[in-house]
């Protein structure tokens, strides 16, 4: 029986040649993001777009990164926009999805030197990293973890992760070890010129740590345990805190928050229209459903958003929420 520590074990399941994110189905046949439960997401990702397009000055050539792009949802309906002007990629490791639309760059890493928005919707939960949880002495070790889901201590953290569970996540029996996710978007974030880089995800902050971590499974729809056999997806919130790159203007705020300033609510219509425009009084209902759920505060709406501005003023819509704050080295 092989064991080796959640990080390598992560990356095989998920990203390995029969890992999880290479099943025919995709994603989607296995959970729903915001992509997925609403049209009005891409449509507020538009609306954000346009800003960042209109505040680096309406450039020659506006990029549109989708970073972490599942099957092309996010990206396929946005890559019509500016004709002539924007340049969207698609950033994922599976293969190129059938339909996409053709203006669409597929790539497995981030381009370099562009000017726009750079969107990673669950991206960063997914990004491998090692657990440690602390032995009878209280010192933090490794996790190992075998092909069934099986769990020993293994050796003590090296001094780089022993300070970064020091600085990020100092209490808990057990630890979610984000450095390489902080790794992972400082260079998504580098590779751009200027422009607006947006971080969505389960999410978690310094002063509410989970004490016995997230790490879990989903599968068909419903939460498994995390056995990295690549029969299911394996995900952990994130620290964005940690995460955030140092020395940029940015913001940590709510999915809520952030949708309700790019036009997304979710009131009901006047109930008088149901009726003088019946058919009208349903789409407005059902938009209202979709928009509800979006921004529900117990569910998706409970997504941490962290956005900083590269180079480049910050967008209207988003300036007046409270929170930004230029981070320090």
């Amino acid at each position: 029986m092989s064991w080796m520590r959640w990080r390598d074990a992560m990356e095989r399941a998920l990203y390995g040649p029969q890992g999880f994110y290479h099943r025919v189905e995709g994603p989607a046949g296995h959970f729903r993001t915001s992509v997925h439960a609403s049209g009005q997401f891409a449509d507020a990702v538009g609306r954000l777009l346009l800003e960042v397009d209109a505040a680096l000055g309406h450039p020659e050539e506006l990029a549109l990164i989708d970073v972490g792009a599942g099957r092309g949802e996010l990206v396929g309906q946005l890559a019509g926009m500016l004709p002539g002007r924007l340049r969207a990629y698609g950033v994922e490791l599976a293969a190129r999805p059938p339909g996409l639309a053709p203006e669409v760059v597929w790539t497995d890493r981030v381009p370099e030197g562009a000017a726009g928005l750079l969107f990673a919707n669950e991206w960063l939960d997914n990004v491998p990293l090692d657990v440690a949880e602390r032995d009878a002495a209280g010192v933090l070790r490794y996790v190992e973890v075998d092909p069934l889901g099986n769990e020993r201590l293994g050796g003590e953290l090296t001094a780089a992760d022993a300070a970064w569970a020091a600085r990020w996540w100092p209490e808990g029996e057990r630890v979610e070890l984000g450095s390489s996710r902080d790794a992972a978007w400082a260079a998504a974030v580098g590779a751009l010129e200027r422009g607006l880089a947006v971080a969505v995800d389960y999410a978690h902050r310094k002063p509410d740590r989970p004490p016995f971590g997230t790490l879990t499974g989903f599968r068909g729809g419903r939460e498994v345990a995390p056995v990295p056999d690549g029969g299911c997806d394996l995900t952990a919130h994130v620290a964005l805190d940690s995460a955030a790159a140092p020395a940029v203007h940015s913001l940590w705020t709510t999915q809520r928050e952030a949708l309700r300033a790019l036009g997304v609510h979710g009131g009901r219509p006047p109930l008088a229209q149901a009726g003088a425009d019946p058919a009208g009084y349903l789409r407005a209902l059902a938009a209202a459903g979709e928009a509800a759920e979006l921004t529900a505060a117990a569910g998706l709406g409970g997504f941490g958003w962290l956005v900083q501005a590269v180079r480049m003023p910050v967008p209207d819509s988003l300036a007046g929420l409270p929170g930004w704050q230029t981070l320090g080295a």
